[in-house]
């Protein structure tokens, strides 16, 4: 049973499931569709689970995988001359055009994507200037509508103050002028 696999080999079941699709493994299966792991699938899974602790890619342990089953599990120490070896016959298999090609399409790949780069960051920069034109605009009308908000209360203050000074001069004014009448009715009036 998976769980048991898993348990055997301290993996998750779902690290099991993943590997054997990945890697094309034949586990056999019970009547009831269930998988039942044989010495050798157990043997095998250590012995991929040792790879891949040691930084292989599932894709090069499935190259690798004819040689472990021929070496019988063993010699996995070993294993870096086999994988130079898979490396070096798998960009041996491929044509030498498509090599370069492969490269080529980095190279392309790359280039797009520092176009798409600098386009973005340009419409970005764009947007971008609108946006601080417009939000300095708008602090800067606000800031005046402020400063002359307060310019205007100052003057109509200050035309307040203004203008009771003037009254009060004028009533003072009425007051001597009123006062002087009356020092005049009495002095008439002594005299009469």
């Amino acid at each position: 049973m998976i769980s048991e696999a898993s348990k055997l080999i301290d993996v998750e079941q779902h690290t099991l499931r993943y590997w054997e699709e990945e890697l094309e493994l034949n586990i056999s299966r019970n009547e009831m569709g269930h998988r039942y792991y044989k010495n050798e699938d157990i043997e095998l899974l250590k012995a991929i689970k040792v790879l891949k602790e040691k930084g292989y890619q599932l894709r090069a342990i499935k190259m690798l995988i004819p040689t472990i089953l021929k070496n019988n599990y063993s010699d996995l120490d070993n294993i870096n001359p086999l994988r130079e070896r898979c490396d070096k016959q798998e960009f041996e298999e491929l044509p030498d055009n498509q090599a370069f090609a492969s490269v080529d399409k980095l190279e392309q790949f790359n280039k797009i994507m520092k176009n798409l780069v600098t386009e973005a960051l340009d419409n970005n920069n764009g947007i971008l200037a609108e946006v601080i034109n417009e939000e300095v605009t708008n602090s800067v009308i606000k800031e005046m509508d402020y400063l002359l908000r307060i310019k205007e209360e100052r003057e109509e203050e200050r035309f307040k103050r203004f203008d009771r000074t003037i009254r009060e001069v004028q009533n003072a004014r009425e007051q001597a002028a009123a006062t002087k009448a009356f020092k005049k009715k009495k002095k008439y009036k002594f005299f009469n």
